[in-house]
């Protein structure tokens, strides 16, 4: 039956589309108010001189759970990574990867210097204990960093320079992995259990097929809201909504005076795309760049269109170290960087993309919340990443936990 409530949610990104999915197929027809002009929150890709540029490089994790669920991954025209990286050090270049999902990685691994038979021998166990450990059990487990995990794993000094720091800084957006070995283990069963991916036409197909599924929704772009307060939004116009019940899919946090205390930080990144004509790594790797002298911190050739290789290349290069440079005076730093770490010379800058809300900083990981911690008062629900941790499945698990709150107290209060 179709629900008469009126229903709105704020915030056109993952959590409130995964909101509004969920409340469709439960006979709600929501509206969704959106600050911009597009949907996608962090999710997005802009088109610049015909390619497609994420704004900020995200690789998508085919195994989240929530993934698996809401996305029809195979539509999405996605490029499979190969489960492994080359590692740029003192001028050397090696690749390191899991031979046991890609036979092409053995004999590269079996010579890299970067990591000690020891620490590949640490690997395969690492991966075996956490593919048997559940989801349950990693985010009610212990809770250090993961730079200490590691460390208490055994790891060399080498295999922590070379492989896990820049590679997990890359994903955590801080260069000191002093984010919660939960994460570490969640993300680490991830890459192990499913590909690493990266959409044909970029990051933001994710949203366009969320917004395609919706049938009932009406989404307002360019409505920012300023206040939420007893059943009413106010927008920054002066205009006012009653609502019979409101998801807060936004961690704007000021919205409304009782979510003050959960105030959001954030970890921040830098992005910047290049055009060049060749490619230096010329397989579907991610690039490390682990010397410690440099600003950048991984590079990657991305596919554009429907081949895989296209000249001119473009190369997207992460920086998460902080820094105070100008965007100009940044670019040429990344591009001396790419030239004495990288021997990647003649490119072309196409944009820079200033990533300040990249990830949540989460102090108390979670992969679950009861239905009662999303509900903010009686008709008030919250939604997003930052309620779990900072990724994809946590903003589609938010998104749906706060709209199933929703319609558990509608039907109770009918």
């Amino acid at each position: 039956m179709d629900k008469k409530a009126r229903v709105h949610i704020i915030g056109a990104g993952i959590s409130g589309l995964t909101a509004a999915l969920v409340l469709e197929k439960h006979g709600f027809a929501p509206v969704i108010y959106e600050a911009s002009g597009s949907a996608g929150g962090r999710v997005k890709t802009e088109i610049i001189n015909g390619y497609h540029l994420d704004i900020g490089f995200q690789v998508l994790l085919e195994a989240y759970p929530k993934v698996q669920q809401y996305l029809d991954i195979q539509a999405l025209e996605p490029i499979e990574l190969w489960p492994g990286a080359m590692i740029f050090n003192n001028g050397r270049r090696e690749i390191i990867g899991d031979p046991l999902r890609n036979i092409a990685l053995l004999w590269p691994t079996i010579k890299a210097g970067s990591a000690t038979f020891s620490d590949k021998l640490k690997v395969a166990r690492l991966n075996l204990e956490l593919q048997a450990t559940s989801l349950k059990d990693i985010f009610n487990g212990e809770d250090i960093p993961t730079r200490d995990y590691l460390l208490q794993k055994g790891f060399s000094d080498s295999m922590m320079t070379n492989f896990f720091l820049p590679f997990f800084s890359g994903i955590f957006l801080e260069e000191h992995l002093q984010t919660s070995c939960r994460m570490f283990k969640f993300v680490y069963k991830m890459f192990g259990k499913g590909s690493a991916l990266i959409p044909k036409d970029g990051i933001g197909v994710i949203t366009d097929q969320l917004v395609s599924k919706l049938g009932r929704t009406k989404i307002k772009y360019n409505r920012p809201v300023y206040q939420v307060k007893d059943g009413a939004i106010s927008f920054e116009d002066g205009s006012q909504q009653l609502s019979d019940h409101i998801i807060i899919a936004t961690a704007d946090t000021n919205l409304t005076g009782r979510t003050g205390e959960r105030s959001v930080q954030w970890q921040c990144s830098d992005t910047i795309y290049f055009e060049c004509l060749k490619d230096e790594i010329r397989k579907p790797l991610i690039g490390l760049v682990a010397d410690s002298e440099a600003l950048i911190n991984s590079i990657i050739y991305l596919p554009q269109g429907s081949a895989v290789s296209r000249i001119p290349y473009i190369l997207s290069v992460t920086v998460v170290k902080s820094h105070q440079l100008s965007s100009v005076d940044l670019r040429k730093q990344v591009e001396a960087d790419l030239s004495r770490f990288c021997d990647i010379n003649d490119v072309k800058f196409l944009k820079h993309y200033a990533i300040r809300k990249g990830l949540p900083v989460v102090e108390d990981l979670k992969n679950r919340l009861p239905l009662s911690a999303y509900r903010l008062d009686k008709n008030t629900y919250l939604a997003g990443d930052y309620l779990l941790n900072g990724s994809l499945n946590a903003a589609m698990a938010s998104g749906e936990g706060a709209a199933l709150a929703l319609i558990e107290d509608h039907n109770m209060a009918s």
